[in-house]
Formats: C-alpha cells, structure tokens, sequence
C-alpha cells in the first residue's frame, strides 16, 4: 500500500494555467497520484480523487454517501466567515442529490417519466423557438451587449419556467437567491438566507400547484399525495437550481471558448453538423460543475488506496475530464473529438437528470449563435472577462460581445 504523505494545502482552486483550464496543481496531483491524501484546514486527513477511472468507480460505489447528515462537512480550503468544519447539516427533505438509497430511488423515480430521451426530443423543436426567440431579441440590441444577460441567461431560465410551471416573470427572484446560494466565500447565515428566500416563494407555489394544478411538472409532482409540501419545495428548488444555472454557464463560457479558438470556430461554422459532438467536447473541456463531495461510510480500496470509513472525499470531475489515460491530448479544445463516456453530468446514481434537456438547449444555443451571428466577436481583451473562480458552478459573470450589423 502507497505511504500516506497528505497534501498540505487542501484543495487547489485558484485557476492558475488560464480560464479554461483545471488548476495546475489539480493536474500534477492526478498525475502522481490519482487518489491522494489531503489535509483539511481543521486537521481531517480526507481525500482528493482526480483520475478518470477511481472517479467513475466512486461515483458508481454507493458505500460513498451522498448524504450531508452523517459527517462532519470539512470545508477544503479557507473560506472567510466560514469555520474549517462544520456540524452534520440536517437532511433537507426533497434534495435528493443529497440522499441516498432508499430515500433518493424513492424521490428520483417520480421523475423520471419527465425526463426521459423520448420526452425531451419532443420538446426539442419548442427549444429551439424558444432559442431564436431570444436570439431576435438580441439581434434588435445595438453591440456590445453581455452574451450572459442577453442569452445565455435566459434560454435556459425560459426553458426551465415553462417545464416546471414557474412564471418566468418572477425570474428575478430566484435568479438573484441562487446565484447568491453558489457563491462561495460567504458565511453560513447568507448562504441560507438565499436558500430560504427561494424556499419561500416555491412554498407558496407548489401549494398553489397542489390545489389548483396546471399542465406543468411541478403540478404532475402536487399530486402525488404522499409527497409532502417540503418535499415539493425541495425537489423544486433542485430542479430549478440546476436547470438554468449550469446550462447558462456552458453557453457563456462554451462560447468564450471557441471565440478563443478561432480555428475551431471556423470548423463549426462550416459544419453546422458537429455542433452536437461540440456540446460533448465543450462539456468535457469545461466541467463547469467540478467539485462534488461524498462520505466513506465503510473502509473502501479505490485506486490502490484504503479510503477509511468517516473520511469526506472531494472529486474533480473536471480533472477526470482532463485525464489522458481516458482522452487523447484531453487540454486540446476538439471539436471533431467524439468525446463519448465524459463525467460532465456525473456517473452512477445520480447522474443528472437532466442531461438530455441541456443537450437540446446547447446544441440549439451554440448552433442557432453561430448561424445569427457570423461576426460574433469579444467585445474586451479575453484577459478582462469577469470569471466566476468565486462561484461553485464555474463561467463567467459578464461576455461583453460585438457583432457587425447586417
């Protein structure tokens, strides 16, 4: 068995070798050791998992809980106003990417049916009105404009309303509280304080679903009687979270990417039939979902190490995406790469969800971009976007971009 020697400094998050790449000390990590020891500010010795293969085996090994109510959550690097650990958080009924099984079969397979390929591609051509909709509305503004706030932003957050029955006039409430609940260097109390703002409003609306219910998600849940009220909200929150958020970070950032690779760009542009391997490519080369965290409730072997029972364990999916035991020359941007087997969406039990919604949505967004604007250009020098290095789903907060008018 390899000798224990933990890592020093917990986990390196700072985006040092550029805004598209895994943090170089994540790289030398994966490299020399594809599962190693880290040391917790508070003095844990949990562990890092970096490797494509011990990242699928983890995430398919449900004896690494999900649940956040059984340890103690080290915090794996300093936060300000944040302590190094904290107390088991209660289990929030409904959030069942924090559950295990039985718990989170139970709550999953209500869902399902919603988002199966075959229902998806059936909301596949309304996507893609949605999407030139919004492209309209950003062909009428005068350029530079922010790609996040004229697009990228509101197909997902469109799309996403009209699924679960959420008015999307209220967008600016749960917009401002999730995008709060993601930040990281914030204390607990302002954390939650978001959390129970967007609580409050889906409280009141799955209610309303649950007496007066519509053609949507959200009512098909509401009546389903042995679903409580809190587990409506959860579920809700979850869905809505997750549906707009990461899917509008792909779309700013996958397009940050390729106006940095203009040789790419040309490619796609002049097959509009690789956008769909494209989207797979952008989602491994970008991982904008990358930290997630599980709890060894037994001594497990992973990757020639023993991973001792109590220990939190902290995956880099986008390590894993970035690994070349798995992909060929994995920091080249590919656009003809078939970029099959990525962790992007996870692996095992809870992989998304809603993976195939966000397909639909990227290959409508990227492609419909590219078609409408065959001059889309950054608006600032690359090195002055605003990058979310502060949030815990990557991308960046503004893509001021221009365009020459036809």
């Amino acid at each position: 068995m390899t000798q224990t020697v933990p890592v020093p400094h917990g986990l390196p998050m700072e985006r040092n070798a550029g805004p598209f790449a895994p943090p170089r000390e994540i790289t030398r990590l994966r490299e020399a050791r594809p599962v190693s020891p880290m040391l917790f500010p508070d003095g844990h010795e949990g562990w890092l998992v970096t490797g494509y293969d011990a990242v699928r085996k983890l995430m398919a090994d449900t004896r690494f809980s999900s649940r956040q109510d059984i340890g103690i959550v080290h915090v794996p690097y300093e936060t300000p106003g944040m302590p190094a650990a904290t107390e088991p958080s209660p289990q929030i009924p409904g959030l069942f990417i924090a559950m295990d099984p039985p718990d989170h079969t139970r709550l999953r397979r209500k869902l399902t049916g919603a988002f199966t390929v075959k229902r998806m591609k059936q909301l596949e051509e309304h996507i893609i009105e949605i999407t030139e909709r919004q492209l309209d509305e950003m062909a009428r503004l005068t350029p530079p404009v922010d790609l996040v706030k004229a697009f990228a932003l509101p197909v997902p957050s469109l799309v996403i309303c009209e699924l679960l029955g959420v008015p999307y006039a209220d967008r600016e409430t749960f917009q401002v509280n999730s995008a709060q609940f993601l930040v990281k260097d914030q204390t607990l109390e302002e954390k939650m304080a978001a959390f129970g703002a967007m609580n409050t409003y889906l409280a009141e609306l799955v209610t309303r679903k649950r007496a007066e219910p519509g053609d949507d998600l959200l009512s098909d849940l509401a009546r389903h009687d042995d679903l409580s009220i809190e587990e409506l909200v959860g579920i809700a929150f979850l869905l809505l979270l997750a549906g707009h958020e990461t899917t509008a970070n792909m779309l700013a950032l996958g397009t940050f990417a390729l106006l940095e690779h203009p040789d790419q760009l040309a490619e796609l542009r002049a097959d509009p039939d690789l956008v769909p391997d494209a989207v797979e490519e952008l989602m491994r080369y970008l991982s904008v979902a990358d930290i997630f965290y599980r709890y060894a409730t037994d001594d497990i072997e992973l990757g020639g190490e023993t991973i001792g029972k109590g220990s939190t364990v902290v995956v880099s999916l986008l390590a894993a995406n970035r690994d070349p035991q798995r992909f060929a020359e994995p920091d080249t941007l590919d656009v003809h790469r078939k970029a099959r087997g990525l962790v992007s969406f996870g692996h095992g039990i809870h992989q998304c969800l809603g993976q195939q919604l966000a397909r639909i949505e990227m290959r409508a967004g990227f492609a419909g971009l590219l078609r409408r604007f065959p001059t889309l250009a950054l608006a600032i020098p690359a090195d002055e976007v605003k990058l979310r290095t502060d949030m815990n789903i990557y991308g960046v907060h503004e893509l001021p971009v221009t365009w020459t008018a036809r």
